[in-house]
């Protein structure tokens, strides 16, 4: 169990690092590609060095440029975009390794069937090949059902309740792990859209602006028509952005239920056997 807990521990830090860095970096990110890349001077037909973290450019030579003149929520947008990125990889690669190395009901079976045998070194070395949640409390568990096996001082139900709270407390440390950082999916999937619609107002803000102080006629509306256009990029990368989240949201919890289940199917195999073979 101190192993279990010490390989928490390590995993929470490095979990950690990656929820307070990772906004930061990608919102600088998403400055640097919004300034440098698709604002790059060589992007554009007419402009020059002035406005400091926001140049002037006009007369975009490539339909991804033009998203530049969206503003400045457009930036926020990418690194909203690219957080949402790096969390979807993070989470999948600590629920996949979560998931263990094989199909978890076929693993439950097999340690039923070592213990209904009263093998329980080979049912602890199925949670050595299985890893993953499911193995790291079942292993606590069934470390906890060996000792009590040996003990002459417990009742069956005092044994029985130890081997449950040895689950309980294996389980405490794992669940954590599976759902830490999705709230910064769920959160980017309930602000995206909104950030997206903010740039698209400010945009047109913007744009009727500017078409009030001039005054010719067909070249008014042809700018009002490229200042909405260029609006509505941050309507669709904010969109973009929340519709990704959301489906990625819902597999990873999806995925965490399925882990959640077969660690409650391993507390009650572990509990059922213990009563049923050591009466």
């Amino acid at each position: 169990m101190a192993e279990a807990k010490s390989a928490a521990n390590s995993a929470n830090k490095s979990s950690n690092m990656i929820s307070l860095l990772a906004p930061v970096v990608c919102l600088l990110a998403g400055y640097i590609i919004w300034r440098f890349i698709l604002g790059s001077g060589d992007n554009f037909n007419v402009g020059s060095e002035n406005g400091g973290f926001w140049p002037e450019r006009e007369a975009p030579k490539t339909a991804l440029s033009k998203m530049y003149l969206g503003g400045i929520i457009v930036p926020i947008l990418i690194g909203t975009l690219l957080t949402m990125i790096t969390f979807v990889v993070e989470r999948f690669m600590t629920i996949s390794k979560a998931a263990g190395t094989g199909n978890n009901n076929d693993f439950v079976r097999k340690v039923q069937f070592h213990l209904a045998n009263k093998n329980i070194d080979a049912a602890i070395a199925e949670c050595d090949k299985q890893k993953g949640s499911v193995g790291n409390v079942m292993r606590s568990g069934l470390h906890r059902y060996k000792e009590m096996v040996n003990n002459t001082q417990l009742s069956t139900d005092q044994k029985v309740l130890a081997i449950q709270k040895e689950v309980e407390e294996a389980t405490s440390l794992e669940l954590p792990m599976l759902e830490k950082n999705l709230v910064f999916l769920s959160t980017i999937a309930s602000i995206a859209t909104l950030m997206g619609l903010l740039g698209t107002v400010l945009g047109m803000i913007r744009s009727f602006s500017a078409l009030g102080e001039d005054s010719g006629g067909g070249a008014a509306a042809s700018k009002l028509s490229v200042g909405i256009s260029e609006a509505l990029y941050n309507t669709a990368l904010g969109i973009g952005t929340s519709a990704f989240a959301i489906v990625f949201y819902n597999i990873f919890t999806t995925k965490i239920d399925g882990i959640t289940y077969g660690i409650d199917e391993s507390g009650f195999t572990l509990t059922q056997s213990f009563a049923s073979l050591y009466k």
